[in-house]
């Protein structure tokens, strides 16, 4: 028995979202669909996170244990042949035992992309949050540099979803201005120590409320000091979202693929 760590990218697009629920189709269940056709040996994969409807990943890992023979090489390849197009199996690596997905994970980075104007990119529809009309870029910076730091972000989690604790340390929260042709693009960064649920995507409607006017920086203080969802704004749709890095920390993969 040995720990293999999985890292894949997916558009969530056509699905439920990470996890297996009662009824739809989730990203979690063509994986390990595709771990019993090629090792004959049904696998619990746990991601670092969950992932909703319709968010996206770059580089989501995943662990589980397995009796198979076949080297990581051999299984990262021959996973990827047998899942759909829409997800794509990047690595396989041999893990030290007791690796956990959730549980190590050190720090997660995710990106949320926005477009706005007058018109929407058709091109880019499922891809990113479309917002008719002009954002303030300096007041949407400002925004985001309020947010950074440590901070009790219970204002920023969806409601009915209690943690031990809702502080969380953002480390980094940054903007990205870039044209496409007519079409103008904003992508937010944001990585941090542990996400609440619907946070990053919470943030994301925070920092574009106030890129349109609709608070200013004194409002946005006080709805992080409020500590209560109602007091804030509008939830991001998914579509923008993806998953773009999980830290782990040295030491974690076994001595010869350190």
């Amino acid at each position: 028995m040995w720990t293999a760590k999985i890292t894949l990218a997916y558009d969530g697009s056509r699905y439920i979202g990470w996890q297996i629920q009662a009824t739809g189709n989730s990203v979690q269940q063509q994986v390990e669909q595709a771990w019993q056709t090629v090792n004959n040996e049904r696998a619990r994969i746990t991601a670092s996170g969950r992932t909703d409807t319709g968010v996206h990943a770059l580089a989501q890992v995943c662990s589980c244990q397995t009796e198979t023979a076949r080297t990581p090489q051999v299984l990262a390849r021959a996973l990827d042949a047998n899942t759909p197009d829409d997800i794509s199996i990047l690595n396989v690596e041999r893990a030290v035992d007791g690796f956990h997905a959730i549980r190590d994970a050190e720090s997660k980075t995710y990106a949320y992309r926005i477009q706005f104007g007058p018109r929407q990119d058709p091109l880019a529809r499922n891809r990113c949050w479309f917002v008719r009309g002009d954002l303030n870029m300096p007041s949407m910076e400002a925004a985001c540099q309020l947010l950074q730091g440590e901070h009790d972000f219970s204002s920023f989690e969806a409601s009915g979803s209690p943690r031990g604790s809702s502080v969380r340390n953002v480390f980094e929260l940054t903007l990205a201005h870039w044209q496409r042709g007519p079409f103008q693009y904003i992508d937010l960064k944001v990585s941090a120590n542990g996400f609440l649920y619907h946070m990053v995507r919470n943030i994301a409607g925070a920092v574009v409320e106030t890129g349109m006017g609709k608070h200013d920086l004194a409002g946005l203080q006080g709805i992080l000091d409020a500590g209560d969802r109602r007091a804030a704004g509008i939830t991001a749709p998914a579509h923008g979202l993806c998953l773009m890095q999980v830290d782990y920390p040295f030491g974690h993969l076994a001595s010869d693929q350190q």
